[in-house]
């Protein structure tokens, strides 16, 4: 596809936060051939988005929510502190009913599935470099509901959940999967260990008195998730 001659147009600088290489890639090509935005860098982990920002900050930062180490959640509150005018658009494999409000909690101005068309993400990239906020009618609706009630989201503000902090949620869904404390460690890329210490905060929060409570508990969670 040949580009658009833009010369007299300014692109929009954006960056791409996300380990899998494949969708890294994809990401670069749909936005080098819109016409009006370009990729200046793609980082794999938090800590070399980091530098990079530092180096070279974009117009708009796309950070994956899942990534290795430190979470992406937790590099949007790091990069909120260090560029606090920066927009950022967290993107996901996973539904945004389990992300959408942590990720604008930490300072992400949007949140888009994955799987949304290329036209989509590309609406969402333009609507929060004007200042806006990017997620879909009903999670907007959901939004809304929970400012005006001043309650919790209703799906996660039941039994604790809201409680949990971005990477204990994250280690409570891999449970919910029925992933074991091995091969959560080895996909949030932290040690066994650790895993066992947010295992120890996660039923604490929540009341539960032993693991396999726990396991029950996300677990019936998850199922119920899929129903909703």
């Amino acid at each position: 596809m040949t580009r658009e001659n833009n010369s007299s147009k300014p692109n929009i600088r954006v960056a791409i936060v996300d380990d899998h290489a494949m969708m890294r890639e994809g990401l670069r090509l749909f936005l080098d051939n819109t016409g009006d935005m370009q990729c200046v860098w793609m980082a794999g982990e938090a800590g070399e988005a980091v530098r990079q920002v530092e180096g070279d900050t974009p117009d708009v930062l796309i950070v994956d929510i899942t990534l290795p180490g430190r979470s992406g959640l937790e590099l949007i509150k790091d990069i909120r502190l260090l560029r606090p005018q920066l927009p950022m658009l967290a993107v996901s494999m996973h539904d945004e009913k389990l992300y959408a409000q942590r990720a604008l909690k930490a300072g992400a101005r949007g949140y888009i599935m994955k799987s949304a068309p290329h036209k989509m993400l590309g609406n969402a990239i333009r609507r929060i470099l004007s200042g806006g906020v990017a997620v879909s009618e009903e999670m907007s609706d959901e939004i809304l509901k929970s400012f005006v009630t001043g309650g919790a989201p209703s799906s996660s503000s039941q039994d604790g959940i809201a409680e949990l902090s971005d990477r204990e949620f994250e280690v409570f869904r891999l449970i919910g999967a029925g992933k074991n404390t091995g091969q959560i460690a080895e996909l949030l890329r932290i040690s066994p260990k650790t895993v066992d210490v947010h295992k120890l905060n996660i039923r604490t929060k929540m009341g539960l008195s032993d693991g396999t409570e726990l396991t029950f508990f996300a677990i019936r969670w998850a199922e119920g998730q899929k129903s909703r």
